[in-house]
């Protein structure tokens, strides 16, 4: 059986019920924090979220809930006119969130639901993704492109 045609069904059967319950926006904010952390469930669940994943119980379908909540926040945002925006920053900076909430908003006219993760990796500065598309300012990144062009101007490796 085709996941994706599974999945996608049950992710649009559960919005159009949490639309007509009125329940879309907390269901979605319940949803985006399982995903952030799925071993951390918010409590109470939302009623309707609670339903549908019993029903998901019931079908023998609870293999696909992960990708049916990731694919839900995905035709929520889409229907809402938003915009996901993953910012990854190598410490915390709330300061920087909304800096980069005000000129995505700003460049793309839609309202934007911004997820925050902490990488120390990145050594310094920070990656967004909006949409699959990514802008890396970090220091890892630019640690690698001053490794590269001195490896290819130099004709040796390094």
């Amino acid at each position: 059986m085709n996941t994706g045609a599974v999945t996608k069904r049950y992710a649009r059967a559960l919005l159009l019920y949490a639309r007509e319950r009125g329940s879309a926006g907390r269901v979605c904010a319940q949803v985006r924090a399982i995903l952030r952390n799925s071993t951390s469930v918010p409590s109470p669940l939302e009623p309707d979220l609670e339903r549908f994943i019993s029903f998901l119980a019931g079908k023998g379908r609870t293999d696909y809930l992960m990708r049916i909540l990731r694919c839900f926040v995905d035709l929520y945002v889409e229907s809402e006119g938003l915009k996901n925006v993953r910012l990854i920053t190598a410490v915390p900076s709330p300061g920087l969130e909304e800096r980069v909430r005000a000129s995505i908003e700003k460049r793309t006219g839609c309202k934007v639901i911004i997820e925050t993760e902490v990488d120390p990796a990145l050594i310094g500065g920070f990656r967004v993704i909006v949409n699959g598309e990514q802008l890396d300012a970090s220091v890892r990144n630019q640690l690698k492109v001053l490794e590269r062009n001195f490896v290819e101007k130099n004709n040796r490796i390094v």
